[in-house]
């Protein structure tokens, strides 16, 4: 397995990351906060997204996730962590010392392929290989006249970007020509979706799956899916989570997660690695509690019962 990936699962091969932005701006008391500083829905609240980031490196979360949602768009509601990705990536690898950074994920048809390939390369080395990089072929269809992209055509933008990720644009450069910083081994890309490719063509050019959250259930035929096409390939999703502070609460159903207390959700969790999910990254948006305050009883209590002792 590429290093990157037994960084991101360790020894016990299940690990847990959060996926950003870290703030509870989807709650009652975070939509509050939300119409008072006169934010629009879906755009964050962004003021200690540092703190929180060092946090979840110190207490040990195993990822930290961004998305690449490069223009805010009312009806589709999420701005995501606001912050360009790979400009904030590069921010996260100076801030940070040991957690993965991991995109879910880069829009390659909407971005130019050899920008994405230096970007990718000199986050990866900054960061001393914590770079797990993830692309998707886009969901929004209105970023792609505002970037000058035939969105009938980001599949074959797809294909051709990864080619060029996973090849260093080896033989295509000028004679003498270098583009630096050079990695030695192709990118490991984890695909979220299927970016308009067969499944085929996923399992055997892509080094990982980014699935869509879903019950255990669900992911237990994904993964028999996954496996057949991609073979023992990381397979990894996100778990909405609202953890109440009573920690026998039992695990009510939200859309893509749930809301109970700690003992709950390491019944799921178990569930999840049981049906062959390697890694999960929460999403805290939903959390009634402060985000701090979620994280710290996450750290103390369930990373210990799946990443083995510190």
């Amino acid at each position: 397995m590429n290093t990157h990936f037994q960084r991101l699962l360790g020894p016990t091969q299940f690990s847990i990351g959060l996926e950003l932005p870290l703030d509870n701006d989807w709650s009652t008391a975070g939509q509050r906060l939300r119409v008072t500083e006169q934010r629009p829905f879906g755009v964050p609240d962004i003021k200690q997204h540092a703190q929180l980031a060092k946090l979840a490196d110190t207490v040990g979360f195993r990822a930290l996730w961004v998305r690449d949602v490069p223009v805010y768009d009312p009806h589709f509601g999420d701005a995501a962590q606001v912050f360009e990705t790979f400009s904030y990536l590069g921010y996260l690898a100076g801030i940070t010392d040991n957690i993965m950074l991991g995109t879910a994920a880069v829009v390659l048809p909407l971005r130019q392929p050899w920008l994405t390939l230096k970007a990718a390369n000199s986050i990866d080395e900054l960061s001393d290989g914590r770079l797990l990089l993830g692309v998707a072929s886009g969901d929004r269809p209105m970023e792609y006249p505002l970037f000058g992209v035939d969105y009938e055509q980001r599949g074959a933008l797809f294909r051709s970007a990864v080619e060029l990720l996973q090849t260093q644009g080896a033989g295509r450069l000028p004679q003498g020509a270098e583009l630096l910083p050079q990695r030695k081994e192709a990118f490991p890309l984890l695909v979220a979706g299927l970016g308009q490719q067969s499944p085929n063509w996923i399992g055997e050019h892509m080094g990982g799956w980014l699935a869509y959250p879903g019950t255990a259930q669900e992911h237990r035929r994904r993964v028999r899916l996954w496996r057949e096409v991609g073979g023992d390939k990381p397979y990894i999703t996100f778990l909405h989570l609202d953890l109440e502070a009573d920690p026998h609460a039992p695990m009510k159903t939200l859309r893509f997660g749930g809301r109970g207390g700690r003992n709950a959700l390491i019944e799921e969790l178990q569930a999840l690695r049981e049906a062959g999910v390697q890694h999960v990254g929460l999403h805290l948006r939903h959390s009634a509690r402060p985000i701090v305050e979620v994280m710290e009883e996450l750290a103390e209590y369930v990373l210990p019962r799946f990443h083995g002792a510190a």
